[in-house]
């Protein structure tokens, strides 16, 4: 029986769901969303703090800033709460509403932007706390866009739990936001005893491995700059996956009981896409889910919302694939359309 004194000294680490039922395919689902800050952002908040802790950067009259669409402010919010520091997460209007008043509760300050530049909302955000560092030397950054404690906390928590659960691990998906995740899972997985394949997941309007700027609406994953901790030589595929996909992924989990976020559904929309067009036999497929859904039900989970911002027929077409083919490629009974996902593959 846990017995805990503090919040960041509980999290779920070994929750998996067998998706084979649902979708077709066995693909285990690491679900990280089972602690006080509802997602793997705990483990980066931790570790971004508890560095800044060690290395002198955070005093007692320091007051802890971040950009951040939603759970790592909340991540945040709940570490500041615990240590004793105060918090201001800069986000954009895109950040739920829910988010926005959880933090609020924990007792962080809240700024949301509610213009873009020429660098879209985020490049508005890291202009805002530049300037709110540059004004006063209380605030202090910890910039999980290139803190080297983001990757550094899946490197040595995230991958090695996996590695535990799945000795024989063939495949891993881990959706694209900073590439914190996907960094350390990858970086652990390079010096593992046994080759695993990496396949990043991505937002289509994402630019982070080079695709051109789009809207994306779903929070989680995906940038509007490259992310400074990305390093391609770690990567094996990247998949692109349309928020239609993405939407359509979470409503089916849904439907059967699992209630995950945005960034969940992209994963496993892509990742099915990917299992599609392999040999599944004998292979051993992990994917992770990021966090849960309940901060999603008035957007994600809101028919209007979403039939506002991708039509009527947005729901149509929810039984599978709900993956993406790769791009140019389509079946022969199927007029050709613009491809739902691009999909690349490297060589390390």
């Amino acid at each position: 029986m846990p017995v805990i004194s503090v919040p960041q000294a509980f999290n779920e680490e070994d929750l998996y769901v067998d998706l084979r039922p649902i979708f077709g395919h066995s693909l285990f689902l690491k679900c990280e969303g089972f602690n006080f800050a509802g997602s793997i952002k705990l483990k980066t908040a931790i570790e971004m703090v508890e560095t800044a802790e060690r290395d002198g950067v955070l005093k007692p009259e320091s007051v802890i800033v971040e950009s951040s669409s939603g759970n790592l402010g909340v991540a945040l919010s709940v570490i500041a709460a615990s240590k004793g520091y105060r918090f201001l997460c800069v986000t954009d209007s895109r950040c739920n509403l829910a988010t926005r008043l959880m933090m609020e509760a924990l007792g962080s300050q809240v700024h949301v932007i509610a213009a873009q530049n020429a660098r879209g909302f985020l490049g508005a955000r890291l202009d805002y706390v530049r300037a709110l560092c540059d004004s006063d030397d209380r605030y202090v950054w910890l910039s999980q866009y290139t803190n080297p404690s983001n990757w550094k906390a899946h490197y040595r928590r995230t991958a090695p739990e996996i590695a535990r659960g799945f000795p024989h691990l063939d495949v891993l998906f881990v959706g694209a936001g900073t590439t914190g995740t996907l960094m350390g899972c990858a970086r652990y997985f390079q010096e593992w005893h046994r080759p695993v394949r990496i396949v990043a997941i991505d937002s289509v309007g994402s630019v982070s491995f080079g695709g051109p700027p789009g809207r994306r609406m779903i929070p989680g994953l995906g940038m509007s700059v490259r992310p400074p901790l990305l390093d391609e030589a770690y990567v094996d595929e990247v998949i692109h996956v349309e928020e239609v996909n993405t939407i359509r992924a979470c409503r089916r989990l849904a439907r059967r009981g699992f209630l995950f976020g945005g960034s969940t559904g992209t994963v496993v929309s892509g990742a099915m896409g990917w299992l599609d067009q392999h040999d599944t036999r004998d292979l051993t497929a992990v994917a992770i889910a990021a966090d849960l859904g309940e901060r999603y039900l008035d957007t994600l989970y809101q028919t209007n919302w979403l039939q506002a911002l991708y039509g009527e027929d947005v729901f149509d077409s929810e039984e599978p694939p709900v993956g993406s083919r790769p791009a140019g490629t389509h079946p022969a009974d199927e007029a050709p359309r613009p491809a739902d996902r691009q999909h690349r593959t490297r060589s390390r």
